[in-house]
């Protein structure tokens, strides 16, 4: 079966790290571009990050980019989001997204592609 399963998330103090992992499974994540979305409630859900298929080019938002690495274990099937510096605004379900495509971008603002494999999502409570 064709999926992707996130994990990582929990409870963490403001200025605490997480990393959070996507491993892909039926499929080679190498051959897509993957993307790290979250949702907080009652909030449109926000792109962050994403890296190409093949070479691996990484984009972020401006939000994120100076906090947060994205990163890919080929030998693993795995992306991973490593999350510094977090504040309590990072609380939200974060996703992991699969894009055949295989282009990163993101603007300032929101990371945009053909993303159509998603994750159940994990969550991440940022709160002390």
């Amino acid at each position: 079966q064709v999926q992707l399963v996130e994990s990582g998330g929990g409870l963490v103090e403001p200025g605490g790290s997480l990393r959070l992992s996507c491993v892909a499974s039926e499929f080679t994540l190498e051959n897509y571009a993957i993307g790290w979305f979250r949702q907080a409630p009652g909030k449109e859900r926000e792109g962050l990050s994403c890296i190409s298929s093949g070479y691996g080019h990484t984009d972020y938002v401006d939000s994120v980019k100076t906090r947060f690495t994205i990163s890919r274990d080929s030998a693993k099937n795995t992306v991973y989001l490593q999350m510094n510096s977090l504040k309590p605004e990072d609380s939200a379900v974060y996703y992991c997204a699969a894009d055949p495509q295989g282009i990163c971008y993101c603007s300032a603002y929101g990371c945009y592609g053909s993303y159509d494999i998603w994750g159940q999502g994990t969550q991440v409570t940022v709160s002390s």
